[in-house]
């Protein structure tokens, strides 16, 4: 278990040592509070009103006072007793730690040593790398200089670089723009307009989609033409996108890749700073209390970003590029495009993987729609039979009845109507036929078919048969 304590957890802590008596939790207090139970820092119980009460334990006043769960300093305290043992048994020079490592198979891992045991193991790892006692072709690699597990290991030089990812071209952007650039740059920097302090072509057409400072203004277009150049290179087309919602138009500069849409525009990240409140705030705030004032102010900073503009919807994907620490966005414009590139690729697995998922399903329907329509032939043609038989067996007891009607003497206009009705009634007085069948209308067939009659196209004519192309009739066959 994890012992140490974030902000939260600690602050409620010092809460409940802070009561005179005993600490009666807030409900937005239960994870936090479940949280200092699981480690026997509180007890909680019922009070006299039935409302939960929690006390401080005896573990909870020794975290307070040395800032640790007492089992982690009851187990510092063993690690530090069994150090002196533990390092006698470390390797004392480098052979002797690639014989360890070889044996374990390449890897060695030492659980949370203690000071004396870490130095030497070190101690074993700078004398194998600093004497030459490491294979030609291997990496002797170390993690856990300091604290944490210890783990050597003996890596093949060339498996690690086959394993390496190929390194992402970069993408020049130009010092200055081109006599003639991009069409789109060209058409952006026309609409900047005049503004001294900020400029916006965000949601207009035809142009690339910018909010910076005036003086990035001009990076800014750099990087874009560097780009969309670089994108229509790769085959991609750079294009505005228009949408409609609710009637109005909202217009998108995109990167498509296979079919896939991929918006981008280029902003200017902003620093949380706190907001000093004007004059103007103050005096409405004490007009209205309820009006609040910001606490913070988010100022542009001077780095520049390459975002997608629905980046903190949760149903759109985020991909981002940005000015770092450690790198500029021109930088990143290669992995920008890779990462676009990965997208779409995945984007194209699943659009496959759910076409063939809905191939599936309109096979499945039309098979299940054959053996409804089988079903449907079969309960028409037994009623049929069952009928025939009947009438059959009824005839055969008419004339049976009418035979010895005759010898009793009955009226023999009577008898000779019965007979005829026999004969109208019985199957085998014509030739036996096969039925026609049923009509293979969705109404019909609803009664043997449990699904949606309506799904897919219906595949039966008027007279009842099959009308689908042969490929359609094969798959719905398979």
């Amino acid at each position: 278990m994890k012992y140490a304590l974030n902000d939260k957890q600690l602050e409620l802590l010092k809460q409940v040592a802070a009561a005179s008596n005993t600490y009666e939790p807030l409900n937005a207090h239960s994870g936090v509070l479940w949280a200092l139970t699981q480690r026997e820092l509180v007890q909680t119980s019922r009070g006299p009103r039935g409302r939960q009460v929690v006390v401080l334990t005896a573990d909870g006043r020794f975290y307070l006072k040395h800032g640790k769960h007492p089992k982690e300093a009851e187990e510092e305290k063993q690690r530090l007793k069994n150090d002196p043992a533990q390092a006698a048994l470390a390797p004392a020079n480098g052979p002797e730690l690639l014989t360890r490592i070889r044996e374990a198979n390449g890897s060695v891992t030492v659980p949370c040593p203690g000071p004396k045991t870490r130095a030497r193991w070190r101690a074993a790892y700078y004398h194998a790398l600093h004497h030459g006692h490491v294979p030609q072709g291997c990496k002797l690699r170390f993690n856990g200089r300091d604290k944490g597990d210890m783990v050597l290991r003996l890596l093949d030089e060339a498996a690690l670089k086959a394993a390496e990812l190929p390194a992402i071209p970069a993408i020049e952007v130009p010092d200055q723009l081109p006599p003639k650039p991009h069409a789109l740059i060209t058409r952006t920097s026309k609409a900047l307009g005049r503004s001294k302090t900020t400029v916006d072509t965000r949601d207009r057409p035809d142009v690339v989609p910018i909010h910076v400072s005036r003086h990035l203004a001009d990076r800014a277009l750099r990087i874009a033409h560097a780009l969309i150049t670089e994108a229509e290179r790769r085959g991609y087309e750079v294009t505005s996108a228009t949408s409609h919602h609710r009637g109005e138009e909202t217009h998108r500069l995109v990167i498509r890749i296979a079919a896939h849409d991929y918006p981008w525009e280029i902003t200017e990240r902003t620093a949380k700073v706190p907001h000093e409140p004007t004059l103007q705030e103050l005096r409405d705030h004490e007009k209205h209390p309820w009006n609040r004032i910001p606490k913070y102010d988010h100022n542009p900073n001077g780095q520049l970003m390459i975002a997608s503009p629905h980046r903190n919807a949760y149903y759109s994907p985020s991909y981002s590029q940005s000015d770092g620490a450690r790198w500029v966005l021109e930088d990143r414009l290669g992995h920008l495009l890779r990462d676009l590139e990965e997208r779409a690729e995945r984007a194209e697995e699943q659009c496959l993987a759910a076409e063939q998922a809905e191939a599936a399903r309109r096979r499945n329907w039309y098979r299940a729609l054959r053996q409804a329509r089988e079903a449907q032939i079969a309960q028409h043609r037994s009623v049929i039979i069952a009928e025939q038989a009947r009438n059959w067996r009824l005839a055969e007891d008419i004339r049976a009845f009418c035979a010895a009607a005759r010898e009793a003497d009955s009226a023999a206009d009577w008898m000779e109507w019965a007979e005829q009705y026999a004969t109208s009634i019985d199957p085998l007085a014509r030739p036996v036929n096969t039925p026609a069948d049923p009509p293979a209308t969705q109404q019909a067939l609803r009664e043997h078919f449990g699904a949606d009659t309506y799904a897919h196209p219906w595949p039966f004519n008027k007279a009842g048969q099959w009308s689908l192309p042969d490929d359609t009739t094969k798959a719905a066959s398979d």
